[in-house]
């Protein structure tokens, strides 16, 4: 006889995945997101009708990191300072305020708005200068003005609120708005130009590069899937594909999905790496001995870049090798080559994410040995140019994280010029 047939319960049926087609990711803090991008335009609108002007308001934010920035720089009365991103212009005014009669200040942007807006509350001061200017091109432009050496330099990098809060110029993805991401409206590219002619390859390198995106290789190919149907007409679309590409089941993912990639095409885009390896290189002499330099940093890209330019070592992924990725790279760049990451080390292919042989990690060992002392005899490391102010870098404080959440990745680096 066979054997007896047992009545097993009907296996319950497991949930698929659901159809993602359009931008749902809508958590609080995105809506959030947009009614401040809407109260800092509100705010600058009645600040110019008005006269009575909010500029922490017009920009929506305070800045960063501002009473170590200052302490860090010890600003003379008498000196000569240097704000390379005047952004919301919350360090030039800090300056400002403890320079007296004789004191002078060159406010520098690649945003002609922020200049504009310096007209306004700059008030026609005298010790005010201000330059539509990379800051990368600083050395050069101190030089063919005969401005002479700084006291003091201070750069904070990334982008201010207020192009976040302006859908027209495409940074945000909680905005319908043109893909653009352009820091200065009249140079050539742009991210729409990106996003529909650069091979797959290229913008999974980018992704990945500049964004650390982990999914960087479906995100691009999700990309060019799209495209070949027709032009991604804004940014809501944009972050729509990344919604679908890195879709997880499970809880909401603290950051949206498409923060990593706007970032990533936001900084190459403007080359930001590349004006930032730039400026790091010929900082030093546009300060006298004894100014400082302060670099306020939200990447742990950037701040490992300032870290070691202060410790007088070269960046070895910032490097030039040959590479071919990044002369088809330098293509789409409206600055040249873009200063790309992951030459030293994990490469920047997005296939390196897998786990490494055992082979690699015997390499590894063998790269990172313990040095003798007869080897360190021919070692001849030249003193390096800077004497940090900190052993490590300073973060914002407890209370200013809470004031103003978006400081809590700031990191300030601040060295003497020796």
């Amino acid at each position: 006889m066979g054997k007896r047939a047992r009545n097993k319960p009907a296996p319950k049926a497991k949930p698929g995945r659901p159809e993602r087609t359009g931008l749902e990711f809508k958590p609080r803090d995105l809506e959030d997101c947009r009614i401040e991008q809407a109260e800092i335009l509100a705010n600058s609108e009645i600040g110019l009708q008005t006269g009575r002007l909010d500029w922490s308001g017009a920009f929506g934010h305070a800045p960063v990191l501002l009473t170590e920035t200052m302490e860090a720089l010890r600003v003379k009365p008498d000196g000569f300072y240097v704000d390379c991103t005047l952004g919301g212009g919350g360090h030039a005014r800090a300056i400002l305020e403890r320079l007296g009669p004789e004191g002078r200040l060159l406010a520098l942007d690649r945003d002609p708005e922020p200049l504009e807006w310096a007209g306004v509350w700059g008030n026609g001061d005298p010790r005010l200068i201000t330059a539509r200017l990379n800051f990368a091109d600083l050395a050069e432009y101190l030089k063919d003005r005969a401005l002479g050496q700084a006291d003091g330099i201070v750069a904070d990098l990334g982008l201010n609120s207020r192009q976040l809060a302006t859908a027209e110029r495409g940074f945000s993805f909680a905005l319908d708005g043109p893909l653009d991401m352009r820091f200065d409206p009249e140079e050539i590219g742009g991210a729409h130009r990106l996003i529909h002619t650069a091979p797959e390859p290229t913008l999974a390198d980018i992704f990945w590069r500049y964004g650390q995106e982990r999914s960087a290789k479906k995100l691009a190919r999700l990309v060019v899937e799209r495209r070949e149907k027709g032009p991604i007409e804004g940014t809501l679309e944009l972050a729509a594909i990344a919604e679908k590409a890195l879709w997880r089941p499970g809880p909401k993912p603290k950051i949206h999905p498409a923060t990593k990639m706007f970032m990533a095409l936001r900084l190459f885009v403007n080359g930001e790496l590349e004006a930032l390896d730039r400026f790091l290189g010929t900082v030093r002499g546009c300060l006298k001995p004894g100014g400082v330099l302060a670099v306020i940093s939200f990447q742990s890209f950037e701040d490992k870049r300032v870290k070691m330019a202060l410790r007088g070592e070269a960046y070895a992924e910032g490097a030039d090798d040959g590479d071919e990725d990044d002369d088809k790279l330098s293509q789409l760049s409206p600055s040249g080559r873009a200063g790309l990451p992951g030459r030293a080390g994990r490469t920047g292919d997005p296939q390196s994410l897998g786990p490494k042989s055992k082979k690699d990690h015997f390499h590894k060992a063998r790269e990172n040995r313990v040095l003798l002392p007869e080897d360190l005899k021919a070692i001849e490391v030249p003193p390096s140019p800077w004497r940090p102010l900190k052993r490590k870098a300073q973060k914002p404080t407890a209370k200013e994280i809470a004031d103003n959440p978006r400081a809590r990745s700031a990191r300030l680096r601040a060295a003497e010029a020796v």
